[in-house]
């Protein structure tokens, strides 16, 4: 089956390319304080709360010093590294301002990574944050004092586009969008990179979009290639070379509570979190060398 020019029936290419010129700019680098990175795609099933976890274990096994923090009552990033039903202080304490962020730090397994956990309490913030004052900074205001203290600080945000995911945008310096490899790639990106826009120029002038990063890749099957080749030749170089292939030990680790570099370090779904490090690494530093695409690669999908 060939894909058509549109990967997804309500996306237009050129509304998708003018967005993603907006929000582009000058790209960010690595600075003294730490690189606040949200994860984010209203599109739930896409491989988000896989790339938050793994990116963020990744780069702390770099020796980056690194916090994840996760913005989604279902506390999926919290249990991906060993947090299960988080007790409070959790980052809902933190938004309502039941306690600041430096209070909610737990550690875990990996000694350069830190986390903020999240529980089902989180679920109510969305209308509590309604009533707050600088209600869409919140988050911003916390993180500036913990910030320092991280090379890097990841958020993983709900599969929506309501209050807590804006609370993240306007705490964030750049964006990384997840996009699994499927037929209706593209629906949605449009209603996302269109907020990024608004925040941009309403909230967060800073916000950039730092790329987009393919998940689910199945090589053995041509439309995963076809839908690959589709994203790529709409964003070009907004799109992380570095693929995410289908592996069971990616759907595996979560329940033992690790990252899969921890759970199976030499599988394919490792791998490739190592390569989407370093390249981030390597566009954050202005170099390119020793990016590579797993999913290219990927012959069975299997591991």
């Amino acid at each position: 089956m060939r894909v058509p020019n549109q990967v997804g029936r309500n996306a237009e290419p050129r509304v998708l390319s003018r967005h993603v010129s907006n929000v582009l700019g000058g790209g960010v680098a690595l600075g003294s304080s730490g690189l606040i990175l949200a994860v984010a795609n209203q599109k739930g099933g896409v491989g988000k709360t896989t790339t938050a976890v793994n990116l963020a274990a990744a780069l702390a096994l770099e020796k980056r010093r690194t916090l994840l923090i996760d913005c989604d009552s279902q506390g999926s990033a919290s249990s991906g590294v060993g947090v299960q039903q988080a007790a409070p202080p959790t980052i809902y304490d933190v938004l309502i301002g039941n306690c600041p962020a430096s209070d909610a730090l737990r550690h875990t397994d990996l000694a350069e990574l830190d986390l903020i956990p999240a529980n089902r309490d989180l679920a109510g913030a969305e209308v509590e944050l309604v009533d707050l004052e600088d209600r869409e900074r919140r988050l911003a205001d916390q993180l500036a004092t913990v910030r320092g203290g991280y090379d890097f600080i990841i958020i993983d945000c709900p599969p929506s586009l309501g209050m807590l995911t804006l609370n993240a945008l306007c705490a964030s310096d750049a964006v990384l969008v997840p996009l699994q490899c499927e037929y209706y790639a593209l629906e949605g990106l449009s209603g996302l990179l269109a907020t990024l826009d608004r925040v941009r120029v309403a909230h967060n002038p800073a916000l950039r979009l730092q790329g987009i990063l393919l998940t689910m890749f199945d090589a053995r099957t041509s439309l995963s290639r076809q839908v690959a080749e589709e994203v790529r030749s709409h964003f070009g170089a907004s799109v992380f070379e570095s693929v995410v292939p289908r592996s069971v030990r990616l759907g595996e680790s979560p329940s033992h509570g690790l990252p899969v570099l921890l759970y199976d370090p030499a599988s394919k779904g490792a791998e490739a979190y190592r390569l989407v490090a370093k390249e981030l690494l390597n566009s954050l530093e202005g170099s390119k060398d020793g990016v590579g695409e797993v999913g290219a690669r990927e012959e069975t999908g299997a591991r």
